[in-house]
């Protein structure tokens, strides 16, 4: 009886004790389970951008300032044209800007003093010859009734006035265009004129500036594709750039969770070279158009998924982040 009871006791100890694993088992699970909630893990890759630098202009390269893998601040300067051509398209741009200014100035001026003084001093010697033809006209008239002269000399004399009075009229007119100046047509000609040779070398002062490649940004040199001496074309690439800054990465939410992320959320980046170490970033962009999962990405049996790109904004201060690099972000997520 005794030991039935004990055996019986002992059976209750131990479905008591299961009881008690179990209970704590579903509470470990319960915590692991929401802290998991939390926190939403991705894997990506680096995104740094790069730029394709050229000239804008055809020449030959003169110099070329720096090599595969060094550092340029922004504003440095890269590579330099030969400037031969270009800076004497620019001087003479400059001869026909001052050209035509020198014509405007002339036509709104007017004519000088002089010229109009001299158009008067004609008028007054047409006048002059105008009054002993016209004088001369009228006694060869009245030597005529009388038949002191023939007809042939009245028809002279009337022909010398006739010519006297045109050529008159002819000074009097342009007395009249010496005093009054330049049209007003020929003068807005003359400024168009200024106009065009002002864009004429603001062109050619753009192209002799543009004889240097000059960094946009801070930045690495990735690649330099020519060499002093070349022959380069307007576009052509003469260095890649990798920016410093900003540096992104790239990583894919799906869309069950994509309710659970907000630009601005605070993001944990860890590289395989330094796990312990990891940068600080946040989301600076969602993106609003769903797509397949990228091959790179996921496994094969997850590329059919629905996934919103993402973009986060990393702290790199030291430059260790390289393009394409495969990371993993940990993002703290709202619920």
């Amino acid at each position: 009886m005794l030991q039935d009871f004990l055996k019986h006791n002992k059976i209750h100890q131990i479905m008591g004790g299961i009881a008690t694993l179990a209970f704590i088992f579903i509470v470990y699970l319960f915590i692991n389970n929401k802290f998991l909630n939390d926190k939403i893990t991705l894997q990506g890759n680096v995104d740094i951008r790069q730029v394709e630098l050229g000239f804008r202009v055809n020449g030959r390269i003169a110099e070329m300032h720096v090599d595969e893998g060094d550092t340029v601040k922004e504003g440095d300067v890269l590579a330099v044209l030969d400037k031969s051509s270009f800076l004497h398209a620019r001087d003479i741009a400059k001869g026909q800007v001052d050209q035509s200014a020198a014509a405007l100035k002339k036509m709104e001026a007017g004519n000088r003093v002089q010229e109009i003084e001299q158009a008067r001093a004609a008028v007054k010697e047409q006048e002059a010859a105008y009054e002993y033809t016209d004088k001369f006209l009228k006694r060869q008239a009245n030597l005529l009734k009388t038949r002191a002269v023939s007809q042939q000399a009245y028809d002279d004399a009337l022909a010398h006035k006739q010519e006297a009075e045109a050529k008159l009229k002819s000074a009097q007119e342009a007395l009249k265009l010496s005093e009054e100046g330049f049209r007003a047509e020929d003068i807005e000609a003359a400024r168009a004129d200024l106009a065009i040779a002002n864009a004429r070398l603001a062109n050619a002062e753009t192209d002799l500036k543009d004889t240097e490649i000059r960094a946009p940004k801070s930045g690495k040199i990735l690649t330099r594709a020519r060499e002093p001496g070349a022959i380069v074309g307007n576009g052509g690439t003469v260095y890649t750039l990798s920016l410093q800054n900003p540096v992104w990465v790239r990583v894919y939410v799906s869309e069950i969770e994509l309710g659970r992320v907000k630009p601005g959320m605070e993001a944990m980046v860890y590289t395989d070279t330094n796990p312990d170490k990891p940068f600080k970033g946040q989301i600076g962009f969602i993106s609003p158009k769903a797509e397949f999962t990228p091959k790179n990405i996921e496994t094969k049996e997850l590329r059919t998924n629905l996934v919103y790109r993402l973009r986060i904004i990393v702290e790199d201060t030291k430059g260790e982040l390289r393009q394409g690099m495969p990371v993993t972000v940990s993002l703290k997520a709202s619920n």
